[in-house]
């Protein structure tokens, strides 16, 4: 027997999303954002109001980074999404991270993220079935402690994944299968 929710955002896992702009002053502004996917193999969609300060900095810079939120700074990462950068300044180093300029963008790529797409802001939509900043991946980097042999681990870079239903996060580690060949046996 099923058992209905009272929730509408229930799909489960969300990523966690942390988004890097440089302010006005040069600074670096990161949030947290869980509402965003793949739109294309190199389209980025995040659902962002305008209130955010880094919708404000993407339209002016014309870029931005996401980074993928890892298990080791799961504190950073809840603290990036619970702050607003239109009220406190310096969340970077509040947050105890640090940050180099993306090689492809005008935006910063935060060091701790083990991995990072280097995104160029395409356009804002917002209708009635929600808003959101589109952006192309022009570049990705990972750390070389996910990548043994070169070769990305995803495994090493223990993202985290939110849950809706009860606010948790979650480290997505394992492996399970392998896409597009598992089903052939069935």
């Amino acid at each position: 027997m099923r058992k209905k929710l009272d929730i509408t955002e229930g799909i489960f896992p969300m990523p966690v999303l942390m988004v890097a702009t440089y302010n006005e002053d040069g600074s670096v502004n990161v949030m947290n954002a869980a509402w965003g996917t793949m739109q294309a193999r190199d389209t980025v969609v995040l659902n962002l109001t305008e209130t955010h300060k880094t919708v404000k900095n993407i339209k002016e810079r014309g870029a931005f980074t996401v980074s993928i939120a890892d298990a080791a700074h799961v504190a950073a990462a809840d603290y990036f999404g619970v702050v607003s950068g239109n009220s406190i300044e310096n969340k970077l180093e509040k947050a105890g991270l640090t940050a180099a300029k993306a090689e492809s963008v005008d935006a910063p790529v935060i060091n701790e993220f083990p991995l990072c797409l280097e995104c160029k802001y395409i356009e804002y939509q917002n209708n009635e079935y929600g808003c959101g900043v589109i952006g192309k991946v022009v570049n990705v980097t990972a750390n070389e402690s996910v990548m043994p042999n070169g070769k990305l681990d995803m495994s090493l870079v223990n993202a985290i994944a939110f849950d809706p239903y009860t606010h948790g996060y979650y480290k997505v580690t394992e492996r399970v299968g392998e896409a597009f060949h598992d089903g052939q046996s069935i």
